[in-house]
């Protein structure tokens, strides 16, 4: 990928930041980490809608174990910024009592959706509740969460691509683009 190519969406450019060849190597190891720390065991993969959908079926895809995924849609975004309103789209309907839980998330960055998520999923008294997220920006972060299986951990940058959108364009990019300061003041 050239360091010279852009993309624009909604009045914002983008520049290159992860390629497609490093983002499936990082789903490969992931995959392989969750193998082996769930091997004998049957987890639930929970997937949250809209932007984790790639990473979630890609590192599934990948998994040597016996498990079952699953979807729900939260949204706490509108365009580039987080609302610090988690809405609840699509609901749960499996019983997880019991279960070993992952939740797959494209993206953590305050942190306040997977916070409640992991409270609501805890409440129904799951074996185990576990986070894999193919993004993670500490530095954004506002809550006191740990995922256990990190893509890549990245600055606090508005990025697209891979799954993840800009008012649900760009999620169909093979890479992971950052918006490009020059055309975003406060990015």
């Amino acid at each position: 990928m050239s360091e010279n190519k852009r993309v624009s969406y909604n009045g914002l450019t983008f520049k290159p930041f992860i390629e497609a060849s490093a983002i499936a190597q990082r789903v490969d190891d992931i995959a392989a980490t969750m193998s082996s720390d769930y091997n004998g065991l049957r987890p639930l993969v929970i997937c949250v809608l809209n932007g984790a959908a790639v990473f979630a079926v890609d590192m599934f895809r990948r998994l040597s174990i016996d498990a079952e995924i699953t979807f729900i849609r939260l949204k706490s975004y509108e365009g580039t910024s987080s609302t610090g309103v988690v809405k609840q789209v699509v609901g749960l309907s499996e019983d997880i009592a019991g279960r070993d839980i992952i939740v797959v998330e494209d993206i953590i960055d305050t942190g306040t959706t997977i916070s409640r998520l992991i409270d609501d999923l805890k409440a129904m008294n799951p074996a185990s509740v576990k986070v894999a997220t193919l993004l993670y920006k500490p530095e954004a972060c506002r809550h006191d969460i740990n995922p256990e299986y990190v893509g890549f951990t990245i600055p606090n940058k508005f990025i697209i691509g891979y799954g993840l959108d800009i008012d649900g364009l760009a999620r169909n990019l093979p890479d992971i683009w950052v918006v490009d300061p020059q055309s975003c003041p406060d990015a």
